[in-house]
């Protein structure tokens, strides 16, 4: 100890349980030439009467099941895109159904592909900072619900799931950190490229004609469903991820060499085999697969991570560099060192 009583100690927030959980429902895909492009094979959807907040609740029971003390979460937060109302906060429903404290608090937070980063992000600003000592992560997407079945552009491209991360306090050295190096971007000019064009506040469900869409390929949807230019999306993940990567490893003064596994978002797996060979990553662990669950959007980087930790049990779990882009358009990138986790599925 030194003259002024610093101990070299500090609070570092830790990902201590991750879990997710998967529709029942499982729709088998086509063998075509996009699907052997992609790499997916099959996708789990939600019924009909299925929600987010239902796959959530799902997903956080799966770590409370584990013996966690459900009482000693006091935040919640969940990050979606389709959520059950737009009004009140999905995050509040969650909190009752789960039996959390009502000294908890509770928040829905509206992004995509990068959203677990922003998600580890705003967990360990609540857990550094003294607001809260044990944070609850969700994740959880519904997006077959914004799907026309005759869109083959993007109808066999994404999957609904959910996730659940438990983000604890630890006392750890001054040099030691559970989630560090985060680094982000944004670029609205592109939201265009992957939108739903109809049913919030600018283009409302009752004021807006339905307008029947064809393109040159034969894909059929309205602008009640998504539409992805898939070209200008490939494009901006080739353009932002390789400088993310850049910038991760600079903020955390690391080479790639020293980092355990690359997850990045498990968009499809050409575009992964892409990233990796354009980042320079052919000698380095980096998960690709995307087979079994399609691309479930900001749940893909924590599934990858439960699957990880669950088949390799050869490396070390200290240094996983983690990269989200997508809609928004969107981007964010970090570090976490994982040897206090446990995963469920």
């Amino acid at each position: 100890m030194n003259g002024d009583g610093d101990t070299g100690m500090h609070s570092a927030a830790y990902i201590t349980n991750i879990a997710y959980y998967l529709p029942e429902l499982v729709v088998e895909c086509e063998v075509n030439r996009l699907t052997r492009k992609t790499g997916i094979r099959r996708r789990h959807v939600v019924t009909m009467g299925e929600t987010a907040a239902d796959l959530a609740v799902k997903a956080a029971e799966k770590i409370f099941l584990q013996g966690i003390d459900r009482a000693t979460v006091d935040f919640v937060l969940l990050c979606t895109q389709s959520p059950d109302y737009f009004l009140p906060t999905t995050a509040c429903l969650i909190q009752d159904r789960l039996g959390l404290s009502r000294s908890c608090g509770a928040l829905d937070f509206n992004l995509g592909c990068s959203g677990y980063i922003y998600g580890l992000s705003l967990a360990k600003g609540l857990v550094e900072t003294g607001q809260a000592k044990r944070v609850l992560l969700l994740t959880s997407e519904t997006y077959s619900k914004y799907l026309h079945p005759q869109d083959g552009s993007v109808a066999t491209l994404f999957g609904d799931a959910a996730t659940a991360t438990l983000i604890d306090k630890f006392d750890a050295d001054k040099d030691q950190y559970g989630m560090y190096g985060f680094s982000f971007g944004t670029d609205g000019s592109g939201g265009n490229n992957l939108i739903v064009p109809v049913g919030g506040a600018r283009h409302p469900y009752d004021s807006t004609a339905v307008e029947n869409v064809v393109d040159k390929y034969g894909n059929f949807r309205t602008n009640r469903n998504i539409y992805m230019n898939g070209s200008a999306i490939s494009e901006f993940a080739l353009d932002v991820v390789p400088s993310i990567l850049e910038d991760v490893l600079d903020k955390t003064c690391l080479h790639r060499k020293d980092v355990n596994y690359f997850v990045f978002h498990q968009a499809n797996k050409f575009i992964l085999e892409y990233l990796q060979q354009k980042c320079g990553l052919q000698d380095c662990f980096f998960w690709n697969n995307v087979s079994e669950y399609a691309n479930t959007v900001s749940n893909s980087v924590p599934i990858a991570l439960c699957d990880i930790l669950f088949s390799h049990s050869d490396i070390s779990f200290r240094k996983f560099m983690l990269v989200g882009f997508g809609v928004g358009l969107s981007w964010a990138g970090c570090m976490v060192d994982l040897h206090h986790c446990k995963a469920f599925r």
